[in-house]
Order: C-alpha cells, then sequence, then structure tokens
C-alpha cells in the first residue's frame, strides 16, 4: 500500500490531465433525485454505444447505483461550476438550486448543460478503491455551451 506521500503525488501526477466535470445522477427507491460530481468519465463504444463513469466504494451514494437500473451524465457547461461544487459536497437537497428535469429512464438531466446521456446501467466492476458503472447509452443530447473543465485541482476557463 502506498504511503501518503506517493499518493498525494500519484493524484498531483494525474491532475496533468485536464478533464471535463460531470454530475450522474439517477432516482432512489423513493424516487429523489440523487447525484455527485464526477471527472472519471469516458466512453468506451461507439456501437454499441457505452460509457463509463466511476464512483468512489466510500460515497454514500453507491448503493443506490449500484442497485438501480438506469443512471445518466450530465457534462457541465463552463458557467455550472456552482452545480460541480455543490454535488461534490455534503448539501441537504443538492437538486434545490438547480434547473432539472427527469429523463426518459426517469434519471435527472441538468438544465443547459454541455451535453447528458441517459443510460442503462450494464453492470457494475469493482477497481480497487472505486466500483466503475458501465452503461449503455440509450438517450443523449448535446449543446454549443463550452465544457467545464478542471485541472490540477482547479476549474479552467478554455475561452472557446
Amino acid at each position: 500500500m502506498a504511503n501518503k506521500e506517493d499518493s498525494r503525488k500519484f493524484r498531483n501526477a494525474l491532475g496533468a490531465f485536464p478533464t471535463g466535470v460531470t454530475v450522474v445522477t439517477t432516482t432512489d427507491t423513493n424516487g429523489d433525485p440523487i447525484g455527485f460530481t464526477a471527472n472519471s468519465f469516458t466512453s468506451v463504444s461507439m456501437a454499441p454505444r457505452k460509457i463509463l463513469i466511476c464512483i468512489d466504494k466510500a460515497s454514500i451514494n453507491l448503493n443506490v447505483f449500484e442497485d438501480g437500473s438506469a443512471f445518466a451524465v450530465n457534462v457541465l457547461a463552463e458557467y455550472q461550476q456552482q452545480v460541480s461544487t455543490t454535488f461534490a459536497t455534503q448539501v441537504d437537497d443538492r437538486f434545490s438550486n438547480i434547473d432539472w428535469t427527469l429523463s426518459d429512464l426517469g434519471c435527472p438531466l441538468i438544465s443547459e448543460s454541455a451535453a447528458w446521456f441517459d443510460c442503462l446501467k450494464e453492470k457494475c466492476i469493482d477497481a480497487g478503491d472505486h466500483i466503475i458503472l458501465l452503461g449503455s447509452v440509450e438517450g443523449f443530447h448535446s449543446s454549443t455551451y463550452t465544457p467545464l473543465v478542471y485541472l490540477r485541482g482547479n476549474y479552467v476557463n478554455l475561452g472557446l
């Protein structure tokens, strides 16, 4: 097992790779919306359409995503930095101050995102301290909004 110094160095090295910022959403068994901020998102396959997202095993939302049948990935727009921060911290109702609608699969879609992907959960894969959620993309949308980018622990303005 790596010591704290090695873990920090590894995290810093990973932070040299700029990533988009997403909010991954679903609903729990009561129909309440839940979500978390993630930058570990990527395409897996174009045909059939598949994506993956990673969720920390320590997340309070883990069981809902593992047990659920669908999830959505909302690619945040550059001006949605506050949305990212809200979904990355412990807030009683993360959805109370944002505009959102339910997708065809029943997952929250954040209004005016750069893009979104509505997915059926295909499987969960154990991956160290995270779980990989593999999703089959059933619906998607993209806009002309510039995406929110994260690099070395900071939000970055692409100035496009």
